[in-house]
């Protein structure tokens, strides 16, 4: 339908269609989030998170060390950073449709994964850099850090069964078709990668098994 001008009249409809997706100058979606970027941003923390456990394996002297601790806490926080962004980025796309939060397998351990995230980190920063403040001493420090350290292993792994639950979500299946062995076969490369430079014998679960070895 035509105005006097000869300029067609836009529909009530068509005006307010998609206005919260389409900004004032542009197309209709240019400012949604993409759902593969949350994705692309999260295995870009894994391996950033994976680089950080490689840096401490092995160190020998006091200073490779200390160098290595201070580079593993700076790849950890460019780590946690890029966690963030996705989680903001999921949170995002989550906002026009709430009912959707936390449905899938994959979302529920993500989000337990995130929390233990900062926890991890937490107790790493307060056990090197604080260690007498927040655990009464040097020594108590050093004990947290060999828990620490296996903790950060069990955290690897959940990060890893998180991203293998992903491939079982609606997105995966109707748009990115990544398949799970793809993914469980990766995985058990990375695993398999970190365990042969793990040193069982500084491990504490590893230690509580020496004495009975000796004595059969």
């Amino acid at each position: 339908m035509a105005s006097a001008t000869g300029i067609p009249e836009a529909r009530p409809a068509s005006i307010h269609e998609n206005g919260e997706e389409e900004p004032l100058l542009g197309r209709p979606g240019d400012v949604t989030q993409k759902e593969n970027q949350s994705i692309l941003i999260n295995l870009v923390t894994v391996l950033l998170t994976t680089q950080a456990i490689l840096l401490l394996q092995p160190t020998h002297t006091p200073s490779q060390k200390r160098q290595g601790t201070l580079t593993h806490f700076g790849v950890i926080v460019a780590s946690n950073l890029t966690f963030v962004a996705a989680f903001t980025i999921i949170e995002i796309n989550k906002a026009s449709h709430p009912e959707t939060r936390f449905t899938s397998v994959h979302a529920i351990m993500g989000l337990i994964t995130y929390i233990l995230i900062v926890l991890q980190a937490a107790v790493g920063a307060a056990q090197y850099f604080f260690p007498a403040q927040v655990f009464g001493s040097i020594d108590n420090g050093k004990r947290v850090y060999k828990w620490h350290r296996l903790f950060g292993y069990a955290l690897l792994v959940m990060e890893l069964a998180t991203i293998a639950a992903a491939t079982q979500t609606d997105y995966n299946k109707t748009v990115l078709h990544i398949r799970l062995w793809a993914v469980l076969l990766a995985s058990v490369l990375v695993i398999a990668g970190i365990y042969a430079r793990i040193k069982k014998q500084k491990m504490p679960l590893f230690k509580r098994q020496r004495p009975r070895e000796r004595s059969d």
